[in-house]
């Protein structure tokens, strides 16, 4: 914030049931602005802002700020902090239900550029990061970037590629949408409380232009999900009431392999022959 002021907060206790780490490493909060390099254009949000850790750097460096929390605990005391920032405005409500194509219209009117794409950053709640990295890309079209906090073995599998032991589903149909771009490492010790785990920054990118295509991504996820439910076994047995040896030979699959050494390509493909079998 300007004029070096903190936001003001009464002694909030960490809530388990929300997940809540709050971050308060001032390095750590550096590298993270510094990755982000918001703009003065900006449409930016963030998800779970906590005790402002992060709103406080961002708030006078972006053309408008959208804050989505869902402990009413903490709402009081954001209004309060940045109540004289009139590009500030607060969502009370759950990520992982919240409409986001709402930010845009309802913020256009704070922006030189009423027409931006939103930027999204959160250091998010580790025990709903998938569902809302799932939610989030229903909205692909509307995002420019989005940086986020996750527990590092979640950043491992966004970015694993074909044979590496952490390529799965989530990494698979993230990739499908955005280029994934781990950062780097942030150790408990930069959270209070603690952490378990090592955390890391990741960067998400939309693609402008998909790189892989499938005409049905719902089809391809449920492919992806019955192959990867049972990764051990080869992928003639993971989907045999997919697809027989034929329909994963047409898609370049050979059916011995594992299901984690099946590209993003050819799950695509395999999931185009399966709705040229289904009946009209």
């Amino acid at each position: 914030m300007s004029k070096g002021r903190k936001p003001v907060f009464s002694q909030h206790q960490p809530r388990k049931r929300f997940g809540q780490n709050f971050l308060h490493d001032p390095g750590i909060i550096h590298q993270i602005i510094h990755a982000i390099r918001p703009q003065s254009a900006d449409l930016m949000v963030e998800i779970g802002p906590g005790l402002g850790a992060l709103t406080e750097h961002l708030v006078d460096q972006v053309g408008a700020l959208a804050v989505v929390e869902l402990d009413r605990d903490l709402i009081p005391n954001l209004r309060i902090s940045f109540a004289t920032r009139k590009n500030f405005h607060i969502y009370e409500g759950d990520a992982l239900k919240f409409d986001y194509s709402r930010i845009p219209a309802d913020l256009a009117a704070s922006l030189a550029d009423p027409g931006a794409k939103m930027r999204i950053v959160g250091n998010l709640p580790y025990n709903i990061s998938t569902p809302l990295l799932f939610h989030l890309i229903d909205y692909h079209d509307r995002i420019s970037d989005m940086h986020f906090m996750l527990q590092k073995e979640v950043v491992n599998r966004l970015a694993a590629g074909v044979g590496d032991s952490a390529y799965g589903r989530l990494g698979i149909m993230i990739q499908y949408y955005c280029r994934v771009e781990p950062l780097f490492v942030v150790p408990p010790g930069a959270f209070n409380p603690p952490p378990k785990v090592d955390s890391a920054i990741v960067r998400l990118v939309p693609h402008t232009t998909l790189p892989v295509t499938t005409r049905c991504t719902r089809s391809l996820n449920k492919i992806v999900t019955a192959a990867f439910n049972q990764r051990r076994k080869t992928v003639r047995n993971a989907l045999k009431s997919v697809a027989d040896d034929a329909l994963l030979e047409a898609a370049g699959i050979s059916p011995e392999v594992r299901p984690e050494q099946v590209s993003l390509a050819q799950y695509a493909r395999l999931t185009d022959l399966t709705l040229d079998q289904e009946p009209t």
